[in-house]
């Protein structure tokens, strides 16, 4: 999904999620307005939004300002729940996979530990070798950063006060204030690390939604391979998008 004026990304993608849901819970069409009201969005910010979401094919528009959930019965059957989140989510992260060529991931925020739910990688595009677990290297890794950003307060230092912040790599940083300073100080919702968790590979994330719960969408590529920056940025959106709606929306 692209970009939106006057919205800052990551709270754009939250707002498209609770449009997305809100929709999800009619049978048939409803106006935006309904839609904007059940989501607890501004009518104004709801009515830059969900043409983007038509357009995207998130949503259909049955008459002149009405909509409804689009490809309802493609999504997962009846039933069809958390222990089947890999097979819900698993064609996002192949697709994104092929069109960045790099390794995909996808991680939950569970139990208080950032939790790796599914790789999609390839021969072409190998996947980390996970020495540490990602639940013991959040700091290093921009898959927990991208989490941990999103953390409030209180949740954060919980996370703190139970993992120290090993050196991994000569670039890992290791002073919580340091850390912290870095995950508030980015203004976009797009985390990097550059040889911090493995020396030669760079990750990029971005976050994802299940509900209330928040986790991470991300890639791994060589660090000597070039990349557009904007190219990564807006595919990770995209992803995290559909990722999060698949997670969110009721099967």
């Amino acid at each position: 999904m692209a970009d939106h004026a006057g919205l800052e990304p990551v709270a754009a993608v939250r707002r498209a999620l609770r449009l997305l849901e809100a929709a999800g819970e009619h049978e048939g069409d409803a106006t935006g307005e309904q839609l904007a009201r059940e989501a607890g969005i501004a009518p104004a910010e709801a009515g830059a939004l969900l043409p983007m979401l038509v357009r995207d094919g998130y949503l259909t528009e049955p008459d002149d300002h009405t909509y409804a959930l689009a490809g309802t019965a493609s999504g997962p059957p009846a039933g069809q729940g958390a222990e089947d989140l890999p097979g819900r989510v698993r064609p996002v992260l192949s697709a994104l996979r092929d069109e960045l060529s790099a390794a995909s991931y996808l991680t939950l925020y569970e139990d208080g530990e950032i939790r790796v739910m599914e790789i999609a990688d390839s021969a072409r595009t190998p996947r980390v070798e996970l020495w540490v677990g990602v639940e013991e290297a959040g700091h290093a890794t921009a898959l927990g950063k991208s989490v941990l950003r999103e953390l409030d307060e209180e949740a954060r230092a919980d996370y703190f006060s139970r993992h120290a912040l090993t050196g991994l790599t000569p670039r890992t940083i290791t002073h919580r204030d340091e850390l912290i300073a870095q995950l508030d100080g980015s203004p976009a919702p797009v985390v990097m690390d550059r040889e911090e968790y493995v020396r030669g590979t760079t990750c990029v994330a971005v976050p994802v939604y299940n509900g209330e719960q928040v986790g991470s969408l991300g890639i791994s590529f060589r660090s000597d391979r070039m990349y557009r920056t904007t190219r990564v940025r807006e595919g990770l959106l995209a992803a995290a998008l559909r990722v999060s709606r698949d997670l969110s929306l009721p099967g």
